[in-house]
């Protein structure tokens, strides 16, 4: 990794635990923008400080799973590290990284905060300090052990995080009361980051949209409401069935037995999957329902006599999927349903063209219209209501391995 400079605001987070003016806060909140460099510095500021610091003592790194602390925080950090002189030593089995450096030597366990229960895989350690890598996707109860395991005095907390809604807890009591908490903010745009060309932050401006412009490029708190993907009203934003030969097909399923059932056809050409026909089925506007099996036959008549590579469909469709494993005519494969993380991949696909909706595909067009925020709940909720192609969609997407990320943003130097 090649590091050319870094901002005014990046060398504060690199440092702050040594300038005379922040050196006695508590901890920092390091907020804002994506791809502006806060993991990256402020990984590298949490082991600097350390070893500025301790010796022989114990810290944690915590992230939404172990998998993706591994992927955004070891994966940066540790190259520079390195260079530094730095010997960085992981225990894959043990989620434990041990790191010396000259004559002293301390230890950092890796923790994922996924959910209720990941606080009780923290208990009974003793720690000089905690980096909580994406803080606003973890549990309020697992941060809360994190930190009571730190019972050196001088021990120090370090978060960053992009923005969720305002009602979220991490922003009520942490954000809210940083001077209450002695806790330093630093709200990070995607401009603090000098490893990104103007053309690579006009291509992330472009992404988004709405919300999630506000929070992933303003870094601002914000409410969601409205359309889910406003871009999408656009009738230019679908394509007719392109002429050409597909190298690869999947299915994706949402599955329902009272609500509608809603299958896509996709096909791969290049670098991009085409929606190129879908069953959708609702028995309350047909007033009849179909079984299993009348189901099945549907999407078999629609796929026709295409190779299919697998058949996403949401796991707690249980009877069906049972049918599809009998029928041995398609390989299953158990859809990722993180609605939330989901969505953000369907945008991001959407305006990268990595995935584009074809016209036929009325009832996806239909709903892209209709999908809408929840604005009568106090955190982020999509309305359940025209949702089943929405799903299918999303289903499509987080489970299909795009790296959406990777090959989009390959310039960067800095990540998160």
């Amino acid at each position: 990794m090649k590091v050319k400079n870094f901002s005014e605001k990046q060398i504060l987070a690199l440092t702050w635990w040594l300038d005379n003016r922040t050196r006695n806060y508590d901890a920092i909140i390091c907020n804002g923008a994506i791809r502006s460099g806060k993991t990256f510095c402020l990984g590298i500021s949490f082991v600097l400080w350390s070893f500025y610091k301790f010796n022989n003592k114990s810290f944690a790194i915590c992230g939404k799973t172990i998998k993706s602390t591994k992927r955004n925080f070891l994966d940066s950090v540790l190259p520079l590290l390195k260079n530094l002189g730095f010997d960085c030593r992981l225990k894959i089995s043990e989620n434990m990284l041990a790191i010396y450096y000259k004559n002293k030597k301390n230890i950092f366990y890796i923790f994922g905060g996924k959910d209720e229960s990941s606080a009780a895989l923290i208990q009974g350690l003793t720690l000089s300090g905690v980096l909580f890598d994406e803080v606003a996707l973890m549990p309020k109860n697992f941060v809360e052990q994190a930190l009571a395991r730190c019972s050196d005095e001088n021990a120090k907390f370090w978060f960053n995080c992009n923005p969720e809604s305002p009602a979220h807890w991490f922003y009520k009591e942490w954000i809210i009361n940083k001077k209450e908490k002695n806790a330093m903010l630093l709200n990070f745009f995607i401009t603090d980051n000098p490893s990104l060309s103007k053309k690579v932050i006009e291509r992330y401006k472009r992404i988004y949209s709405g919300n999630f412009y506000e929070r992933f490029i303003e870094g601002k708190w914000t409410t969601q409401s409205g359309l889910i993907y406003p871009f999408m009203t656009d009738n230019s934003n679908f394509c007719k069935v392109p002429d050409i030969e597909f190298s690869e097909y999947i299915v994706s399923c949402d599955y329902g037995i009272i609500n509608p059932t809603s299958c896509g056809l996709w096909g791969k050409y290049q670098n991009t999957w085409y929606r190129i026909d879908e069953y959708y089925y609702d028995s309350k506007i047909e007033l009849k329902t179909r079984t299993d099996e009348e189901h099945y036959n549907f999407i078999k008549k629609m796929i026709g006599n295409k190779k299919i590579k697998f058949f996403i469909i949401d796991p707690s469709a249980a009877s069906f999927i049972a049918l599809i494993n009998q029928k041995n005519e398609f390989k299953v494969m158990p859809a990722k349903n993180n609605v939330l993380d989901g969505i953000r991949k369907v945008t991001e696909a959407l305006k990268t063209e990595k995935i584009k909706i074809c016209k036929n595909c009325q009832d996806s067009i239909r709903e892209f219209s209709l999908y809408k925020w929840d604005s009568n709940k106090n955190y982020d909720c999509p309305i359940k209501e025209n949702d089943h192609a929405m799903d299918d969609i999303r289903y499509f997407v987080s489970t299909n391995n795009f790296n959406i990320n990777n090959s989009l943003f390959f310039a960067m130097s800095l990540t998160r």
